[in-house]
């Protein structure tokens, strides 16, 4: 079971007030768990509310029994389990929505199917996937698209299965998705130049590569080798070029950037990137984009201000999905109680770069 919690954590998240509310409109959407009783509960539970610091909460009852919690035997929250759950029916919304990717769904068709008003459905669905129905029809579809190019179907081919219609509107759609056009990502990015460097730097070695639009890999490693090997997965059959020494503009202004702010805590360089990721992963690394050095979030804090503030696991996900190191800050995310959480790159490098920043950000004050 969870230690004691952070009282202060627990009362600004949304959740909280909607058990003090006893809101029953809440009930299979999370549980709570009080961790001096060891049970857990619905939102609407009749108990004594328990106090904040002896409360988590957890998106289902699953979740909640996994910790170590058995239910509460007066509200019984595993009921809200079933199938007319709230969580219950956005998955079988979902499910829907997956086996008809390639026709247009409307709103007020998944409320029927779902037996909701398109506003409540809206709202839940929302809650629980941390994306809209659009938004997750759209990456449903794109996921077909792109299951069908790395079949071998003709792009063409593969645009009318996925259900886009047309292949003018399937350009529109997917722009910035792929990365690349979907003739080149069929193709593992054949015809794509990607230009690439390596560089030590004060974090140890790391790459950085670019595409016509931007830079859309940095990652660290321990040797040029490993960092060209994870290029090469992400970009099957792109032809990667080796940046000469100082003789390929802009990336080598991009790297000096990066490696003074590195080393110096000078200015995040603010670069063109190459944003290649689901919906919500996008708007996740939108939002850290906003972020300024020196400054941190938690992960319920990038939920909430992508305006989906159950989607807590999920925005942890998408930071570390980022294959954009630094550039695009996922180190500034940490877990609600001031820990680090994790890092792709190592958290000895999560600390550092937490700690160059936040000493930047008081010489600037203090001068």
């Amino acid at each position: 079971m969870p230690a004691i919690s952070n009282p202060d954590v627990i009362i600004a998240d949304p959740r909280f007030a909607r058990v003090r509310a006893r809101d029953k409109a809440a009930d299979g959407q999370f549980v709570y768990a009080v961790v001096t009783t060891g049970v857990f509960c619905r939102p609407s539970c009749p108990s004594r509310p328990a106090r904040p610091e002896n409360m988590a909460f957890y998106a289902t009852s699953a979740e909640a029994q996994a910790a170590g919690f058995r239910p509460c035997k007066r509200c019984r929250p595993a009921d809200a389990a079933r199938p007319d759950g709230i969580v219950e029916r956005v998955h079988a919304v979902a499910a829907h929505i997956a086996d008809h990717v390639d026709e247009p769904i409307t709103l007020d068709r998944l409320a029927g199917f779902a037996g909701m008003s398109p506003f409540h459905l809206q709202r839940s669905f929302k809650a629980v996937t941390g994306v809209s129905p659009k938004e997750y029809h759209a990456a449903k579809r794109l996921e077909a698209l792109k299951s069908g190019l790395r079949a071998g179907e003709s792009v063409l081919s593969a645009t009318f299965d996925a259900g886009y219609g047309s292949t003018s509107r399937l350009y529109k759609q997917v722009d910035g998705r792929l990365g690349m056009t979907p003739s080149t990502y069929r193709a593992g990015g054949a015809g794509e130049t990607i230009v690439h460097a390596v560089r030590h730097t004060a974090l140890g070695l790391l790459m950085m590569a670019a595409t016509g639009r931007g830079v859309c890999f940095v990652e660290f490693g321990d040797d040029p080798a490993s960092l060209l090997k994870r290029l090469a997965a992400e970009f099957p059959n792109a032809a990667l070029k080796a940046a000469p020494v100082k003789g390929n503009r802009p990336l080598d202004d991009w790297m000096d950037a990066l490696d003074r702010h590195l080393a110096s805590g000078g200015p995040r360089p603010d670069l063109p990137l190459d944003l290649r990721g689901t919906a919500f992963q996008i708007r996740v690394w939108r939002f850290l984009l906003g972020v300024r050095p020196g400054e941190v979030v938690s992960y319920a804090d990038v939920a909430r201000g992508i305006g989906a503030p159950r989607a807590i696991r999920a925005a942890a996900s998408a930071c570390g999905a980022n294959r954009i190191a630094v550039l695009i800050p996922c180190h500034c995310a940490l877990r609600s109680d001031g820990g680090l959480g994790g890092y792709r790159w190592g958290l000895e490098r999560k600390r550092a770069l937490l700690d160059m920043e936040r000493h930047q950000k008081a010489a600037e004050v203090a001068s």
